[in-house]
């Protein structure tokens, strides 16, 4: 079976694609579970007593009559306890400092995501009146979004976050006075909690584990807590998980089983003695079971240890209690058992919340082995490709492959069905239909036997080549040494935490050091001549030997560019004299410092996160103005940049779809016209955004038409190039509605560097396919950090995800905030195809170019799953590696999606061939 190399890439990509998706699904475990039957009605456990018969066999009675939670999203605990809250919450500041309420600093675990689908806030309070005065509720939840979604739009510094916490207080004194009032017709106290899901970065996002973005306050506010005069409560710093066991005590419930949380203490400290034990013991009991189902060595654990110690003293103190023993014996006792008892409930949550959970081992071995053995088709079918063969040969059809087909299977077969039937955890592979099992065993028996197969060909082939072919001398250029290390480099180095933290350094210095080494080679190209670049003029005789001799090949034989049409190729010796040459040796040395300053926008990563930058300056609500000049400088920097190769009709389009992402940000207030005042209302700017998204569909569709027409009637080339261009302007046009105003600088010095490398770098130099790819995609990477992003969940711009939408969708949703993360590879490779489309009226080149970009694409990911499993106990596993596996997980997935446009624009090329 013969396939041309981008439909190969492609398709091998694609595999690669539910690879990772089989190595993620083991890969994050789900956490600690009791193997209790979910239904049914479980005997709580009696008092523990010493060789007698407790009286007290049922659950204590309930400590409230109503409990209302208040779970503003995004709270954070100096939101409440700093001088925000002094300023904007005063009624709960009160209730924090001198009312009868207990506060704690909750910790979250990250990752600190909440999903969508929550009611704007207005929704909820409009039915708070009515729900107050019914009586028919034991419990009542409110969940307010606005505070969150302030963050994402503008950070925790916005003058919004101010009236939003304001608005909160307010809410919060009118339920409290709701539930004093209720008080006197019940005879038990309600409660009030307030709390938060997870905190804010200082960007506004959430989603990693800092500080700011794990720390949440959480109060309980109730009669029952009344203090004394001078008793000052500071806020205890507890884990978020204690809630749940705290609540199902408050309201007389059995503590959920799967529940890894301590009782908060001072809830019940108001309460005798034995209520106290009582309590404690029977949280300590569903924490030991819990820790018994996922512990094969629970007697060991020291949690565990200290329960049964505990548990035989409180039988002992029990004991005496019945004998009405109120000697200072029993209250001694008491007290130890008490500290033992939170000793081992603070043991066992701990073990629980860090106890690693149950890896499926066996679904991250399978989608292991499917991406290596992608990687190493990849890896074998290089020398083929890079021989400039259109076409690679699979071997899916001979006899002696389909006998080891079957022998492959069959044996596969065998594994899953003992390894579904022996297994005690639960496998993901084993919980999918046979029909679906045995798919993937197809997938990886075919893989292995066309490896073999390859394997076996290279062989006879390298033989036959060795007797005729001569081997050639040949030299690599300094721009190749520096690709070829850069890239591998850049792989190894995902090994270690701090390098994946700031990977955004290791793409800046692979984007420097490749402009000083453009810089040296144009100008030893135009100093000394063409004749000194052997890597331009090296003559391969027929035969390919290896992968060195292919890729040396004369330019003369293969070039990326046609030396026939006019304008296109021409060596940057034969500049001299013109007036172009200055601008060849400066290209270089301008795009550094367009890097240079793209770097001081925004800082990232983690040991630089928190250092000032311009964006900071820039978002300020003191800068607004400023902030609003550079967004329309940057805007017609991008019109003029890319309506140059754009129709009339396009032109037309591009630039009212531009005028319209700053009536959209002018919209939402984040910008302003110059005459329109600061204090202007604002909106959500719907209306102006699908303004924009009309033009930016108009865009894709002319372009798109424009590839179809050159694809059924054979009409000149410039109509393909044109096509091709105004699909990638209207990428542009899109990613300048969804980035936030100080990031479209980055959007047009991004333009501006792609037409510095188009006109002066890779024309001139004629540098091949595979080269021009591998600089595509560094700057695409380089492009990705320069907007902001990392590897921190916290860094994903959600808000791009709601542009120009009223209500939560999820498909839409999803495709913007990917596309607003992935702006700059995005960009990049739409730039790629239209450059290698536009210069060489050959399919090979853009074949090649697939292939490279899959290839470059795949090895990071290959290897980075391999990396992870290894280090899958490592102490940053959940902090810093596992986030990075689920940014390269969805860089596959673009990348596979990108290699099939490359292969489809390609088919368009050969079908009019």
């Amino acid at each position: 079976m013969r396939l041309g190399s981008g439909a190969f890439a492609a398709c091998c990509v694609a595999i690669e694609v539910i690879g990772v998706a089989i190595f993620i699904r083991g890969f994050f475990p789900a956490p600690v579970r009791s193997a209790r039957p979910e239904h049914g009605v479980e005997i709580p456990a009696p008092e523990p007593v010493a060789g007698a018969s407790s009286n007290w066999t049922k659950l204590p009675s309930p400590l409230f009559s109503k409990v209302v939670i208040v779970l503003i999203d995004a709270l954070r605990d100096d939101f409440v306890f700093g001088a925000k809250g002094v300023k904007y919450m005063p009624y709960t500041t009160y209730l924090v400092e001198k009312g009868a309420s207990h506060s704690f600093v909750a910790e979250a675990k990250p990752p600190t995501v909440t999903m969508p689908r929550i009611k704007v806030d207005n929704n909820i309070t409009r039915h708070l009146d009515k729900v107050l005065k019914r009586g028919d509720w034991d419990v009542l939840i409110l969940h307010y979004l606005g505070l969150d979604h302030i963050g994402h739009i503008s950070g925790p510094n916005s003058p919004l976050i101010g009236h939003k916490l304001s608005e909160m207080d307010s809410i919060l004194m009118k339920i409290h006075t709701s539930l004093l009032s209720k008080e006197r017709e019940t005879l038990l106290p309600s409660l009030l909690v307030l709390c938060g899901d997870h905190g804010m970065s200082e960007t506004g996002s959430h989603g990693a584990s800092s500080t700011e973005e794990v720390s949440t306050p959480l109060i309980l506010i109730s009669s029952a807590f009344e203090r004394k005069p001078g008793d000052v409560r500071h806020p205890k710093h507890v884990q978020q998980t204690d809630l749940a066991a705290t609540l199902a005590i408050g309201l007389g419930l059995p503590i959920p089983k799967d529940s890894v949380g301590s009782l908060l203490f001072p809830v019940i400290e108001g309460k005798s003695m034995r209520e106290q034990l009582r309590f404690l013991h029977l949280n300590t009991l569903q924490l030991s079971k819990l820790l018994q189902e996922n512990v094969p060595s629970y007697e060991k654990d020291p949690g565990f240890e200290q329960f049964k110690m505990a548990e035989r003293l409180h039988g002992n103190w029990v004991k005496l209690h019945l004998e009405e023993n109120h000697s200072d014996i029993l209250l001694g006792l008491g007290t130890k058992v008490l500290r033992q008892y939170l000793g081992a409930l603070k043991t066992l949550s701990l073990s629980l919340s860090t106890q690693v959970a149950h890896y499926d081992i066996y679904s991250m071995a399978v989608g292991t082995v499917v991406v290596l053995e992608v990687l190493t088709l990849f890896l074998l079918s290089t020398p083929h490709v890079l021989c400039r063969k259109d076409e690679l040969d699979v071997p899916l059809l001979s006899p002696v492959f389909s006998l080891l087909f079957y022998l492959v299977f069959l044996v596969l077969s065998a594994i899953h069905v003992l390894v579904c039937t022996s297994s005690e955890s639960s496998c993901y592979l084993c919980s999918l239909p046979w029909l679906a099992a045995g798919g993937v065993m197809v997938l990886v028996s075919a893989l292995l036997c066309v490896i073999l197969s390859a394997l076996i060909r290279m062989v006879v082939d390298g033989t036959l080549l060795k007797k005729s072919a001569s081997h050639p001398s040949s030299e690599w250029s300094e721009v190749d040494l520096l690709l070829l290390l850069g890239t591998v480099g850049h792989v190894l180095s995902l090994g270690a935490s701090s390098f994946v933290e700031e990977e955004h350094q290791t793409w800046y210095f692979l984007v420097n050091t490749l402009c000083l080494a453009l810089s040296q080679e144009t100008c030893r190209s135009y100093f000394v001549g063409d004749d000194c670049e052997p890597q331009h003029h090296f003559h391969v005789e027929q035969g390919c030997v290896d992968i060195l001799a292919c890729t040396r090949k004369d330019s003369t034989s293969y070039s990326t560019f046609e030396p026939d049409r006019k304008g296109k190729g021409v060596s940057l010796s034969e500049t001299k004299g013109s007036c172009k040459w200055w601008a060849v040796l400066a290209s270089p040395w301008l795009v550094l410092i367009c890097c240079r300053l793209l770097r001081s926008l925004n800082q990232t990563g983690v040991q630089g996160a928190h250092r000032p930058d311009f964006s900071h300056w820039l978002t300020s609500s003191d800068h607004k103005a400023q902030l609003s000049g550079l967004a329309a400088l940057s805007l017609v920097v991008i019109f003029m940049l890319v309506q140059k190769g754009c129709s009339l009709v396009s032109k037309a389009a591009l630039a009212l779809g531009l005028l319209g992402v700053f009536c959209y940000r002018a919209a939402t207030g984040i910008v302003l016209f110059p005459w329109q005042p600061d204090n202007k209302s604002i909106s959500k700017g719907i209306i102006e955004a699908r303004f924009v998204y009309v033009f930016v569909l108009g865009i894709l569709f002319t372009g798109t038409k424009d590839l179809l027409k050159a694809q059924v009637i054979a009409t000149d080339f410039k109509t393909r190039t044109v096509g091709l261009w105004e699909i990638h302007s209207g990428l542009v046009l899109l990613a300048a509605l969804l980035l936030r105003p100080h990031n479209l600088p980055v959007l047009a010095f991004s333009l501006l560097v792609q037409t510095i490398m188009t006109k002066f770098i890779w024309k001139h130099l004629r540098h091949d396919a595979a080269k021009i790819t591998v600089m595509h995609y560094w700057f695409g990477q380089a492009f990705f950090y320069f907007q902001g992003n990392s590897n921190n969940i916290a860094t994903i711009d959600i808000s791009a995800g709601f542009v120009g939408l009223d209500t939560y969708m999820e498909i839409p949703a999803t495709f913007l905030t990917v596309f607003g993360t992935y702006v700059g590879p995005v960009l990049w490779a739409s730039h790629l195809v239209h450059f290698l489309s536009s210069e060489t009226n050959n399919g090979s080149a853009l074949s090649r170019a697939c292939f490279c970009y899959a290839l470059i694409g795949s090895v990071p990911v290959a290897t980075y799953i391999v990396l992870v499993t290894s280090l899958r106990y490592h102490l940053f596993i959940w902090s810093v590696f596992s986030p990075k596996l689920l940014y390269e997980g969805m860089h596959l997935l673009i990348t596979a999606a990108l290699c099939a446009v490359f292969t489809a624009t390609n088919q368009t090329r050969h079908t009019r061939a």
